[in-house]
């Protein structure tokens, strides 16, 4: 088979090795050559009788002698060698779609517009403790076709949009998990209903035997599973009900009122984190976890950063780093763990309405705009509640500690992804940190 592989940083050099162990004529473009590691990937993908073709070629024509195009998950769908590939009815598939059909072990795919890193790791370290090995992989991390060859008994894959765009029918995990669907990289997929899709190609083929766990609550999610093909299973981060998996107290209860498990936390107060540990639970216990087993993965999981992390205190104010938050949904789940917030939140909106933090007014004090459009973020919250403009991340950090009272919460939940001032959310949250550091000595010196 001639495969023509699009980019190659991580994902197209796993494809390239991939396709060239099963005998494929593979070809690669990378059209911006020099990222730091490029030379070395470019060399093993020619030591394994790769093409490598650098810059812009001629995409119908390269197109024309190909038999299947696998983009990375960066490719956009308006990109011409995806326009070429449509109109010639070649062959599209992403890495993920290559790597679950070639996986030996049952697969568990993790997909949301938030949460899914927490619950993919969470998944991984709940079967790790019950003695499987099981990577957690995708878009968390390792590509998931390195580690195909390696002894594993179970593959836990985190998915985004991006990647789910491109897969087919032979996408068909064992278990799926769908823990809610929000306006998100609507830039990217061109719609809401777009990016919909892409979300619902999660378990759009899976077979009827197979597992789809969707949060109850969600409107999204809960109207797009009607037609699944799997059985479905239900959780909410409230009380259970007949169908659905809940929470009474730390407990975890079935739809007819059965304890599942027990933690050993007393509480967990905040909604988003008991649908994120419920679901994990749920999944981890489709392909075998054992109830202890969760229990002591959920005492021992530290938090991933970036994400709901404290990062210092002064004089009566923590500060905590969400950078994590990209879109307006997460941020409202982490604004509402918090009695009163001052927000730091702003950047590249990606083209959501921001206009659904205004929801969660009553948990803000004050908020302070960062990155490139602060206007939207006054927008939001004018005339509800004062809003001061930074220009740097320590600007805005001491214009947050400024307007914060003790026992206030300093939350950079930026809603909007880091791509103005930042690589990623989080370099955007470490300089949140290095700014918050610097603030606490300072005030440490004056005392």
């Amino acid at each position: 088979m001639r495969v023509l592989i699009i980019g190659l940083r991580a994902t197209g050099a796993a494809v390239a090795e991939f396709c060239a162990a099963r005998g494929d004529a593979v070809t690669v473009v990378e059209e911006r050559p020099g990222q730091p590691g490029y030379e070395l990937r470019r060399a093993r993908a020619v030591a394994l009788g790769a093409q490598v073709i650098e810059g812009e070629p001629d995409w119908d024509a390269l197109v024309a002698s190909t038999d299947l195009l696998v983009p990375s998950p960066g490719v956009r769908p308006a990109h011409p060698v995806m326009v070429a590939a449509r109109s010639q009815r070649i062959s599209i598939r992403g890495d993920l779609d290559l790597a679950v059909e070639a996986a030996t072990v049952p697969v568990v795919v993790v997909t949301g517009t938030n949460g899914k890193s927490t619950v993919t790791t969470l998944i991984s370290a709940m079967l790790e403790q019950s003695g499987l090995r099981a990577p957690a992989v995708g878009n968390i991390g390792r590509v998931a076709l390195e580690v195909l060859g390696e002894a594993i008994d179970v593959l836990v894959v985190e998915a985004s949009s991006f990647q789910l765009h491109t897969v087919t029918p032979t996408f068909a995990p064992d278990v799926a998990v769908l823990l809610n669907i929000a306006e998100d990289h609507l830039d990217w997929h061109g719609s809401f209903d777009a990016y919909v899709a892409a979300k619902a190609n999660v378990f759009a083929y899976q077979d009827p035997h197979a597992m789809l766990i969707a949060n109850a609550d969600d409107p999204v999610v809960a109207r797009i599973v009607g037609g699944a093909p799997a059985q479905v299973a239900r959780f909410t981060p409230d009380a259970p009900r007949p169908g659905v998996v809940g929470w009474r107290e730390s407990t975890l209860v079935d739809g007819a009122g059965v304890d599942i498990l027990t933690l050993a936390t007393p509480t967990i107060a905040a909604p988003h984190e008991r649908a994120n540990l419920g679901a994990a639970a749920m999944a981890a216990m489709a392909v075998h976890a054992t109830p202890s087993a969760i229990v002591r993965a959920q005492s021992e999981f530290v938090r991933l950063h970036h994400r709901t992390e404290p990062v210092g205190q002064a004089v009566g104010v923590t500060f905590v780093d969400d950078s994590k938050a990209t879109n307006p949904h997460a941020a409202i789940a982490a604004i509402r763990g918090f009695d009163q917030v001052v927000l730091l939140a702003g950047g590249d909106s990606k083209g959501i309405d921001l206009g659904l933090l205004a929801t969660v007014s009553d948990h803000v004090r004050a908020v302070v705009a960062i990155g490139d459009t602060p206007e939207q973020i006054e927008r939001v919250f004018e005339g509800v509640r004062p809003v001061r403009r930074a220009s740097t991340m320590r600007d805005a950090v001491r214009t947050a500690s400024e307007l914060a009272v003790s026992g206030d919460v300093v939350l950079l939940s930026p809603a909007c992804a880091s791509f103005d001032w930042y690589a990623s959310y989080a370099e955007r949250g470490e300089d949140f940190r290095r700014e918050v550091a610097a603030l606490i000595q300072e005030h440490e010196d004056r005392t």
